[in-house]
């Protein structure tokens, strides 16, 4: 029988839903008719005729897929002026950043009303109903997301204890990196987010604000400044621009956000004793930094720059630790008569006046009653001399203001405050403890082959060249930075192409080089980074030989056996393509937590992923589901890279939807039925696997192994012309020549394919591989029952989605080679024929409706785009272009841009 306030509850989220479709759909009507406004104050009614001239024509072509009307779309493009191609250009880019921006805020309603109705269902007694029909399955509890789901799935699944205590060892570390897939200039960010802003203003808009006119006056103000900022960056940003970029995530979103997430799980686990008791959460988040540590192919990070790069971080941490104890401070009023202090406070108090003696006169001055709030301004004035680099008033490290925390807490407990224990002042407890005094952990990456090369100049004992002795200036820099921030600062050093044991000695021996016997003194936890097929194969032999290394066991001594290790998604996928890719990282990955049980090592994988489906990206809680059984076990490290920092992080209703989503996947991935699940499913498809990973590697090579690829890829794609921009300050090759891919990064190598609309590096293969197995029914149980499967089948549906075979084969054709295009669309028609029928759906994204309505509204759009695209990369092409600074160049990248904007992933 179906119940009531259930039925009243769905159809009350449906109401919900059409009203946000109909504010989001008003929102990108707003924007465009702004946008119009604009173009005809800025170029006239002709240009804004031309851009609806394009618009209708490539509405047209895609709608009616028939070949005449994008032949007239093309035409309309060709038609223009170089000047005028320009401006349309730029008027679809912008266009793409105002629906973004729409988007966004549409995403922000929409977790907005969700928090609302679990609110409301939870205060009508509906709660139980929820969970009961959430819990028939694993993917229900996961697909939802919250941390309340997954800890009451839990629950059920282990029981209260051990829930509690797995949500205790909980771990989610995202790594911010500055891959260079940020395509908009910081300028451009910084206008949009100035009309996001805007936008809210005028959604919450209340009787005596001001009127709509008022703020559309201000949003056709902000438009005009987005319409006339240069798209395109003049200058590449320096590592340090990029450290800086990255502290607006922080200083906007994550300081304020993570102790919120905190508070939920505590609010779950405590029920109604929560704020009264003291708190359970942990404080599971670790933030992790790239970004002024990476160097494998920046010759622009230096260790002077990661020094500095580390300086930058904890002003800003330290800062705000600073003023949330002032804000906090200032309210802890309590009078000693209501709220005595306790022994150890007073032993606080007294050791704070002899350490400062005039702080804390002139705050007992102001406060001569109120012990607690003369303590904790006090501690704000220490974190300030901390920061100012006051060695005599500062603290030493993080540890020690934690120890003055929780003599507060404690104080307040004693003096019956119990709500002011554990209230804002655990907020700020958390923080400390999640960010320290050095925001984000650090991380140094570096290429084997330049140890090997700094090591051989060392022994040789010879002159040292400027290569070696940076290297070694790095071990200087770490074991100053620990000394001062704390160990955490920067411990982690990765060594990217890990192909043998003596590639981790060698950081060690190195090290001791630089250091000497101090080397001993300084925490250094070497991770391995396995990137490609073959080092993914012998991925476990070679963390055989890791352990045998007495700088390793060591560490295992000092850390209770904890060891990360490295996969890269990124040229594994470039190496045997994505399908093969996707199966080598996952065995690989079932190996390695094997031997981690066999070992008695608590092992963290650290996933780098892309923000692109061509680098692994994709719903990442869906992969984490999908992992091999004992290979997430509650930690969780991936890296979070370009774009995908500010989408995921750059507002904080998001930034912590995404938290909750990430931390509630690695509790649920190691649950004991998603275990079982993911394990019989392996069994079960193994061989299914094996047919699918040697068909696909073997298709992918007869594409990129075959003679000549590298100068055609170039020729079809605009991968020369991506090198002009200054997306990042790393360079997109390792010394590459057109003649070879060995050295080409990932980043460029996928953003390519993208930019051509054919996104082959995140689907190539499968078709084949799906057409050898073809057993159409065998492959349905696949994808319904194997969850790894599952994955990847809408993964690529999702990157398919995008392409577009008829603007693809235009690409293609630039290259002169009928062969290599040939191969590509067909295998592009036998995948999605392939999809169709394991789906069974003609739709390529049947498994998800609002994206697959998203990519029918863009792609008209982004088909406008890359029709002027074509034109300019023809010409080129043909020779009718010199300098990178032409018209035909110019319109190449500021297309570039918007093609970006519009698919919304580069790299």
């Amino acid at each position: 029988m179906p119940n009531p306030m259930e039925s009243a509850y769905d159809r009350d989220r449906e109401l919900v839903v059409s009203d946000i479709d109909a504010r989001f759909r008003a929102d990108v009507s707003l924007l465009g008719g702004l946008l119009g406004t604009i173009l005809v104050e800025a170029g006239g009614q002709s240009l804004f005729d031309d851009v609806e001239r394009l618009r209708h024509a490539a509405i047209d072509a895609y709608e009616t897929r028939d070949d005449e009307a994008l032949a007239a779309a093309e035409r309309i493009a060709a038609s223009f002026d170089p000047a005028r191609a320009e401006q349309v250009a730029r008027a679809f880019t912008v266009y793409f950043h105002l629906v973004n921006l729409a988007e966004e805020h549409q995403r922000v309603r929409i977790l907005r009303a969700r928090a609302e109705q679990r609110e409301r269902a939870s205060r009508d007694g509906a709660t139980a109903t929820g969970a009961a029909a959430n819990g028939g399955a694993i993917g229900a509890a996961g697909a939802d997301g919250s941390l309340s789901a997954a800890i009451r799935r839990l629950v059920d699944e282990v029981g209260a204890d051990e829930a509690r205590s797995r949500v205790a060892g909980l771990r989610f570390h995202p790594v911010l990196t500055a891959h260079p897939t940020e395509a908009r200039r910081r300028a451009v960010a910084s206008a949009i987010r100035r009309i996001g802003e805007l936008v809210d203003e005028r959604d919450d808009l209340a009787p005596g604000d001001r009127t709509e006119a008022e703020v559309d006056r201000r949003l056709l103000e902000e438009i005009e400044v987005l319409w006339r900022t240069a798209p395109i960056r003049t200058t590449r940003p320096t590592p340090l621009d990029e450290v800086r970029t990255a502290m607006g995530v922080f200083d906007q979103t994550l300081f304020e956000v993570v102790p919120q997430v905190y508070r939920s799980i505590d609010d779950r686990l405590q029920s109604d004793a929560a704020g009264r008791v003291a708190p359970v959460a942990p404080a599971f988040l670790r933030v992790g930094s790239w970004i002024g540590g990476d160097r494998d192919g920046n010759p622009f990070v230096t260790s002077e720059i990661t020094r500095e790069a580390a300086h930058i971080a904890a002003e800003h941490v330290l800062l705000g630790l600073e003023r949330a104890a002032t804000r906090i401070g200032r309210t802890l009023t309590l009078d000693a008569s209501e709220t005595p202090p306790s022994d150890e406070l007073l032993e606080l108090l007294a050791a704070q006046q002899e350490l400062a003696p005039q702080v804390t006169a002139s705050i007992g001055t102001r406060a001569p009653h109120e012990p607690h709030r003369r303590v904790l301004l006090v501690v704000a004035e220490r974190i300030a001399a901390t920061r100012r680099g006051d060695a005599e008033l500062g603290y030493a490290g993080p540890e020690a203001l934690l120890d003055d925390l929780h003599v507060l807490q404690r104080s307040l407990r004693h003096g019956g405050a119990l709500r002011s224990a554990n209230g804002e002042l655990q907020h700020l407890v958390w923080q400390a403890e999640t960010f320290g005094f050095h925001l984000a952990e650090l991380e140094v990456r570096q290429h084997s082959k330049v140890h090997r090369q700094a090591l051989a100049e060392i022994r040789e004992g010879g002159e040292r060249g400027e290569m070696t002795e940076e290297v070694l200036s790095l071990f200087r820099v770490i074991a100053e930075l620990q000394g001062r921030f704390g160990v955490r600062t920067v411990r982690r050093y990765i060594v990217s192409f890990t192909q043998s044991a003596e590639d981790l000695a060698n950081v060690y021996a190195l090290a001791e080089a630089a250091l000497g016997p101090q080397a001993a003194d300084v925490a250094i936890d070497v991770v391995p980074l396995f990137e490609t097929f073959a080092d993914l194969e012998a991925s476990v032999d070679i963390l055989d030989g890791m352990l045998e290394l007495e700088p390793v066991q060591a560490r295992l001594a000092a850390t209770g056996r904890q060891i990360e290790v490295m996969l890269g998604y990124s040229d594994s996928s470039k190496d045997v393509g994505p399908v093969s890719a996707t199966l080598a990282l996952h065995r690989a990955q079932a190996r390695i937590a094997a031997w981690a049980d066999r070992n008695d090592i608590e092992l963290t994988l650290f996933h780098g992923r892309g923000g692109a489906l061509g680098r692994g990206g994709g719903p990442a809680n869906e992969a984490v589901l999908a992992q091999p059984a004992g290979s997430v076990d509650g930690r969780l490290k991936i890296t979070e890279q370009g774009e995908v920092i500010f989408a995921q992080y750059g507002d904080p209703a998001i930034a912590r939807r995404h938290l909750e989503q990430m931390a509630s996947a690695a509790l649920l991935a190691g649950s004991p039925s998603n275990e079982a699940r993911n394990r019989a499913a392996d069994e079960r498809f193994a061989a299914l696997a094996e047919t699918l990973d040697d068909t696909s590697r073997a298709r992918f090579h007869a594409l990129v192994k075959a003679d000549g690829f590298a100068p055609w890829f170039a020729d079809v794609t605009p991968m020369e012309e991506i090198g002009h921009l200054a997306l990042g300050s790393r360079p997109a090759r390792r010394g590459l020549s057109v003649e070879s891919l060995d050295d080409l990064r990932a980043i460029p190598w996928v953003f390519s394919w993208s930019q051509a609309r054919i996104n082959l590096a995140a689907w190539f293969g499968l078709g084949t591989a799906l057409e050898a197995v073809g057993d159409e029914q065998l492959l349905r149980e696949a994808y319904a029952e194997w969850p790894l499967f599952t994955a990847m089948i809408d993964n690529f549906s999702m990157s398919l989605a995008k392409t577009d075979e008829r603007i693809a084969a235009r690409y293609l054709a630039l290259g002169d080679r009928d062969d290599l295009a040939g191969l590509v669309l067909d295998e592009m028609r036998l995948t999605k024929q392939w999809l169709g029928r394991v789906t069974q759906s003609d739709e390529l994204l049947v498994a998800r409706p609002v994206l697959a309505k998203a990519v029918r509204l863009r792609s008209p759009y982004v088909d406008a785009l890359s029709l002027l695209q074509l034109r300019a990369l023809a010409a080129v092409r043909a020779g009718e272009a010199d300098l990178p600074s032409d018209d035909h160049h110019r319109l190449l990248l500021l297309t570039v841009n918007g093609v970006a904007a519009g698919v919304q992933n580069t790299g």
